[in-house]
């Protein structure tokens, strides 16, 4: 019975010694070990020997990218305006022994260099140019807590302000003059619109009025153009129609037919014009109508010469 004791004691002894002796170290992961209180070594990711009791496991860290929240703090301005800022840092650990023995906690070193950073930033800035240079000032932090962290193994990634507040005495300044500003382009561009309509209207109205006119002038012209159209056809016809009755006075008793019409004509007129007024002056050859037939034949006569010219 002792001795099976003994020889689980044994099992369990050499299982605690193996167990203390062999190290799985995760990836991204950086493990410090310290023989005798003395750094050692720094066991990389995977299957690690180490000796027991000698040497220890001291410091694990993780080389991933960590974001450390920055707690909000009071910054004054160099007009004097006090704001409160926070943000948030993005470190990572390049060299664990560094890291180790370079601070004692090299995560709220970096923390706390940044927010004094924070504040010597926005008291070199007016109000406006804090509020509108966030990229600026992040800037600025990241690259100053890097050059101090590189003592500690850590790097700075960046830095990123979540929060910018002034006091509300000048938030509410702030909303009045971004008010004002909003009702004074709001002006302006009423005042643009109704400009650009009345130049609109005037130059409307001036098209219209061209166009009425040449409207006008194209009308006159068409209308003159018909008119002498009209004079030049009624001619053309009077031409022809006595060129006609020329003709036909020539032919065999086309003269005596001729007579025959003019008389007609004549006597038809004077039959109008008595119907037509009160009082009529009478010519006193009236009753003579072989004379003015005559006449009017001579008339015809002449005209045909002339033509034949």
């Amino acid at each position: 019975m002792s001795s099976l004791i003994i020889i689980l004691i044994v099992i369990v002894a050499a299982f605690l010694i193996l167990r203390t002796t062999i190290r799985v170290v995760p990836q991204q992961r950086a493990w410090v070990v310290e023989r005798l209180g003395k750094y050692h070594a720094v066991l990389e990711p995977g299957l690690n020997f180490i000796i027991p009791f000698l040497d220890r496991v001291a410091f694990r860290f993780d080389m991933r990218e960590v974001p450390m929240e920055v707690p909000a703090q009071a910054c004054i301005s160099f007009d004097n305006t006090t704001m409160t800022v926070d943000g948030i840092l993005y470190l990572q650990i390049t060299d664990s022994v560094k890291a180790a023995y370079g601070s004692s906690n090299p995560f709220t070193a970096v923390i706390q260099l940044a927010q004094t950073t924070m504040r010597s930033e926005i008291g070199k800035l007016h109000l406006d140019a804090a509020l509108s240079s966030r990229q600026l000032l992040n800037t600025a932090v990241a690259a100053s807590v890097d050059e101090a962290a590189l003592n500690w193994g850590v790097k700075v990634l960046r830095y990123e302000i979540r929060d910018i507040t002034p006091p509300q005495e000048i938030i509410r300044a702030m909303e009045l003059q971004i008010t004002a500003e909003r009702e004074k382009r709001a002006l302006i561009a009423k005042s643009e619109g109704q400009r650009q309509q009345q130049i609109n209207t005037s130059e409307g109205q001036r098209q219209q009025d061209i166009n009425v006119a040449d409207g006008r002038k194209q009308a006159e012209v068409l209308r003159a153009e018909g008119e002498a159209k009209a004079i030049q056809l009624v001619a053309e016809a009077t031409a022809e129609a006595i060129r006609v009755i020329g003709s036909a006075a020539g032919e065999p008793g086309g003269y005596e037919a001729l007579q025959m019409q003019l008389a007609k004509d004549y006597i038809e007129k004077w039959g109008y014009l008595a119907k037509s007024s009160t009082s009529l002056v009478i010519p006193s050859d009236l009753g003579n109508i072989g004379a003015l037939v005559g006449t009017a034949l001579s008339m015809v006569k002449q005209s045909q010469k002339t033509a034949a010219d």
